[in-house]
Parts: C-alpha cells; sequence; structure tokens
C-alpha cells in the first residue's frame, strides 16, 4: 500500500477522532416530545456556549423542532431523537416550537 492510499484511508478516521474530544465538551440538555408538547417547556443554557439539544420524540407522529430566534429546523421521526447544535448565544430569549403541533408544542431556550 503506497503513502498516499494509506493516507487517504486514515485521513477521516483522524478527523473524526480530532473533533471527538469538542462534540464531547458540549453542554446537552433534552427535550422530551409528549403529546405534542415539549418537557420542559423552558430550557436555561449558558450564554456564550455551544449547546446540543437532544430532542427526544415520544410521540407516535413525526415532528419538526423550528426556531426562527435560534435559525434551527430539525425533524424528529417517531419514538426517536434529534440533535440540534445552538449558539454560542447571547443572554437572551429564543422561542421555539413544533411545526406540527404549532398550537401546542412551544417552549423557549433561556441563555444566562
Amino acid at each position: 500500500m503506497t503513502a498516499q492510499v494509506l493516507i487517504r484511508k486514515l485521513l477521516p478516521v483522524l478527523l473524526v477522532a480530532a473533533c471527538a474530544p469538542a462534540l464531547a465538551d458540549d453542554p446537552e440538555f433534552t427535550l422530551q416530545l409528549r403529546e405534542h408538547r415539549f418537557t420542559p417547556s423552558e430550557v436555561k443554557v449558558p450564554a456564550g456556549a455551544k449547546v446540543r439539544l437532544v430532542i427526544d420524540n415520544q410521540d407516535g407522529t413525526v415532528e419538526e423542532f423550528d426556531s426562527f430566534a435560534l435559525n434551527r429546523e430539525k425533524l424528529v421521526f417517531p419514538n426517536s431523537k434529534g440533535t440540534v447544535f445552538i449558539g454560542p448565544l447571547k443572554p437572551g430569549r429564543y422561542e421555539f416550537m413544533g411545526e406540527f403541533n404549532q398550537s401546542t408544542a412551544k417552549g423557549v431556550v433561556v441563555a444566562e
């Protein structure tokens, strides 16, 4: 095996390994979606930090996490989880909703 072939095969592995510590350091917060409602409906996160939101859809229908304030959209399939990275955020309130159940699936991220 030539050095070029070896480098091409190992490069993706090295890149993932290099990024893994950074991903592990992001604070993680879980939102449960049950009966078309987010729990908790208010999530307090540290201002100035990149944050991982895990959306745990326990409903039997698909939902789309949607936030204009956070500039994020994420489809989360029934009985599965989806991940959304946000931040770093300035201190403030950032509303989100479930696109398919806007009247009940509502919440806010509060950066402090």
